[in-house]
């Protein structure tokens, strides 16, 4: 099991977990946009984005983006936000998002960050049950505003 930056090849994989956490969604039937492009680039050529893929024999597993933030508290450390978690629908219940998420809390660490925050949305019960379990506390309240 690999956990590495994810490649330009690799795009419709991504988009595919993300598509529909319920079911396996083929990267073939994946429209990659000329946004997604964008979007893609940026996070690739930001030292401070990445967007981490797992992959098994050759087959991405697992993915999410993590974004390295600099701050005045915590004595000036970094921390990282980890968002768009997925494993393929087919794979869940075996440790994989355990896995995922216990490696890309070490790359933090070994960047320096002094923790690791997330977000989820109010409606995944199953997740927050799942981040909990990996030691995350609920300890803020989010807020968004569309633009």
């Amino acid at each position: 099991m690999i956990l590495r930056p994810a490649t330009r090849a690799e795009l419709p994989a991504v988009l595919a977990l993300l598509a529909d956490e319920e079911r396996v969604v083929d990267p073939a039937s994946v429209t990659v946009t000329e946004a997604y492009e964008r979007a893609f680039a940026a996070i690739e050529g930001d030292p401070r984005n990445e967007m981490l893929v797992l992959v098994d024999d050759g087959l991405v597993v697992g993915c999410l983006q993590a974004t390295y933030i600099p701050g005045l508290g915590r004595g000036g450390a970094e921390r990282a936000l980890i968002e768009a978690v997925r494993i393929r629908a087919d794979r869940r219940g075996g440790g994989l998002g355990r896995e995922l998420m216990e490696r890309a809390a070490a790359r933090a660490r070994e960047r320096g960050c002094a923790l690791v925050q997330l977000t989820s949305d109010k409606r995944r019960t199953h997740a927050h049950r799942f981040y909990a379990s990996l030691g995350f506390a609920r300890s803020h309240d989010g807020f968004k505003r569309t633009l």
